[in-house]
């Protein structure tokens, strides 16, 4: 078991505790407020993208060249919130989701001092009493292991990179050309953001 899978195990058993014990919970399929509500483009750590790698690798390159176009388009775009590039809007429905990175794992099941619960919809239910003795995960603790496994930076410089290499669909070892590809403007980090999905809101 790698690092990142025994990672994900703990976030699973978090999560299916906190259904199991409020089978109503919000966050399920169809539910894609917090994708289409993105504070940034999304930050993955090595680790991360190279499971989720493997879920783009099996969508079409049809695909594949829309995530291109929207991932180039929120490169420098200015307003937020933004929708996620992987999202397919048309059904709600995440394509790539059991290769999804821990944020989207932990989003709505862990809060993090001092920035809260992240969704409102939970967050007015957790303030009005519906949602009660709920054992949160911590999401402070998620980040630190994450620390541990490689060098972040945001998905379009993770995917730009791929598209750039041979095991790019389609690439036979071929750069995209500029008309179809993107540049990444910003600088790689080193520092995972703390809230990597959206916005903050204080917590109750």
């Amino acid at each position: 078991m790698t690092t990142l899978s025994r990672l994900q195990h703990d976030i699973d058993a978090r999560v299916q505790a906190i259904r199991e014990a409020h089978p109503g919970w919000l966050c399920g399929k169809g539910c894609a407020s917090c994708c289409r509500r993105l504070a940034e483009i999304p930050q993955l750590t090595a680790a991360e993208w190279r499971l989720l790698q493997e879920g783009l690798a099996a969508l079409s390159p049809a695909r594949l060249q829309a995530i291109s176009r929207d991932l180039g388009a929120l490169v420098g775009q200015q307003w937020r919130p933004i929708v996620c590039p992987l999202l397919d809007q048309s059904t709600n429905a995440c394509p790539v989701y059991a290769h999804r990175p821990v944020a989207c794992r932990t989003y709505g099941f862990y809060v993090q001092r001092s920035l809260g619960l992240y969704c409102h919809e939970i967050e007015s239910r957790v303030t009005d009493g519906t949602l009660a003795d709920v054992l949160w995960g911590n999401h402070d603790a998620i980040d630190h292991r994450l620390a541990a496994m490689g060098e972040t930076r945001p998905l379009n410089e993770w995917f730009e990179l791929w598209q750039l290499n041979s095991s790019f669909p389609g690439a036979a070892g071929k750069p995209i050309p500029p008309d179809q590809g993107f540049r990444a403007t910003r600088p790689i980090s080193a520092e995972r953001p703390l809230c990597p999905i959206p916005s903050a809101i204080s917590s109750s």
